[in-house]
C-alpha cells in the first residue's frame, strides 16, 4: 500500500512481481498532503509551503522553523500530475484499490521527511496541514476511484465529522455510482455510536481494527461489537513486515472473543462449502468479509421515500385493513 511519492513505485514493481498473490493499492496520505500544491501551475517551493504551514500572521519563531525545514522538504508536486499517476496505474492494475488516503487533523509535519521505520520516529514541528488542502487531495483521488470503480482504504484521526460530512458531499456529488465502490475506515478510532451510524447511513463503509492503533484504547472491544458482522475486517497497521503476522492474529483473536465466533482447527473449514453459516469461524467470516469489501460495490442506503413506497406496495397481513 502506498502512501508517499516514493512508494508507488514500490508497490507497482511489488504488483508485478507476485501479480497472483499482491492486492496493489496507490494513492498519497495525509501525512504527505503539504508536499502537494492545489494550484496550477505550482508556486515556487519557498511561496508552497509559506503559504500552507504559515498561519495569517507567523510568528518570528514559526518563520525559524520553516526556515529550518525548508532545504530538506521536496519541491511540491501538483495535484493534476498526482492524479494523471493514479489514473495510469489503477489502468495498469484492474485489482488495485485506492489507498492509503484520508483526512488527519492530528498530524503534524515532521523536522525530517518521513523516513524508513528503521530510522525511527521523526522530531514534528508546530505546523498542521489546514484540513480543506487535505480534503481537496484526498476528494479528488476518491473521485478518480469512484470513475474506475476502485474501492478506498481510508485514514480518519480525529476527523469523525468531517469524514460523515465527505461521504454525503460524494453521495450528493456522484449519486448511485458512489455505491459502485467500497470504503474501509482502517485502524478505525470512531466510537461505537459512530460506527453504527455510518454503517447505517452507508452500506459500502466498512470497519477494520488493529491492535497497534486501536488496542491502545480501553474502548475498542465496544467497537467491536458495534460493528455489522459482514463489514468488520481486521489488519495489522505495521510498517514491520515480520509483525504484521502477529499483530494481524492477535486482533482475530480479540474478535473470536468479543464476537462469541470459534477459531477454526483445520484450515478446511475455510472453504468447506457444506458447512453451515452459523458455523462458520472467526477466520472464514474475516475471509469473506474481505472478498465482500475487495468486490463490486455494497451500493446505497434505501432513502426514505423508497422503504415507504415499499411498505406501501407490500400485501396486506392478515388482521390489517384488506383482511377478511
Amino acid at each position: 500500500m502506498a502512501t508517499r511519492r516514493d512508494d508507488q513505485s514500490r508497490v507497482r514493481d511489488l504488483a508485478k512481481q507476485w501479480p497472483e498473490k499482491a492486492y496493489p493499492c496507490f494513492g498519497w496520505h495525509p501525512w504527505t498532503s503539504h508536499q502537494i500544491s492545489i494550484f496550477d501551475p505550482v508556486p515556487t517551493k519557498e511561496d508552497h509551503y509559506a503559504s500552507l504551514l504559515h498561519s495569517n500572521i507567523p510568528s518570528a519563531a514559526d518563520a525559524d522553523i520553516l526556515d529550518q525545514i525548508l532545504p530538506d522538504l521536496p519541491n511540491p508536486l501538483s495535484l493534476s500530475e498526482i492524479i494523471s499517476e493514479l489514473q495510469q496505474n489503477f489502468t495498469s492494475f484492474p485489482t488495485a484499490l485506492l489507498g492509503e488516503v484520508g483526512i488527519d487533523r492530528a498530524l503534524r509535519v515532521p523536522f525530517k521527511p518521513y523516513l524508513e521505520p528503521a530510522a525511527g520516529p521523526s522530531k514534528l514541528t508546530p505546523f498542521h496541514v489546514p484540513h480543506e488542502h487535505q480534503l481537496e487531495i484526498l476528494e479528488r483521488q476518491i473521485d478518480l476511484a469512484i470513475e474506475m470503480k476502485r474501492s478506498v482504504s481510508m485514514h480518519s484521526v480525529k476527523s469523525q465529522q468531517l469524514t460523515m460530512e465527505l461521504f454525503k458531499r460524494l453521495k450528493d456529488r456522484h449519486g448511485t455510482a458512489f455505491g459502485t465502490i467500497n470504503f474501509d475506515l482502517h485502524s478505525c478510532g470512531f466510537s461505537p455510536e459512530m460506527c453504527r451510524e455510518v454503517q447505517k447511513q452507508y452500506p459500502n463503509v466498512f470497519i477494520s481494527l488493529s491492535i497497534a492503533i486501536n488496542g491502545r484504547s480501553a474502548g475498542y472491544e465496544g467497537v467491536i461489537k458495534a460493528c455489522d458482522a459482514e463489514r468488520l475486517l481486521v489488519e495489522s497497521d505495521m510498517n514491520n513486515i515480520t509483525k504484521c503476522t502477529e499483530y494481524t492474529w492477535h486482533m482475530v483473536s480479540v474478535i473470536a472473543t468479543v464476537r462469541g465466533w470459534r477459531i477454526e482447527e483445520d484450515a478446511s473449514e475455510i472453504i468447506d462449502a457444506s458447512l453451515p453459516k452459523e458455523q462458520w469461524g472467526v477466520v472464514r467470516r474475516l475471509y469473506q468479509n474481505w472478498k465482500r469489501f475487495s468486490g463490486p460495490g455494497l451500493g446505497l442506503a434505501a432513502s426514505k421515500e423508497s422503504r415507504k413506497a415499499r411498505k406501501l406496495n407490500e400485501p396486506a397481513v392478515r388482521g390489517g385493513w384488506d383482511s377478511d
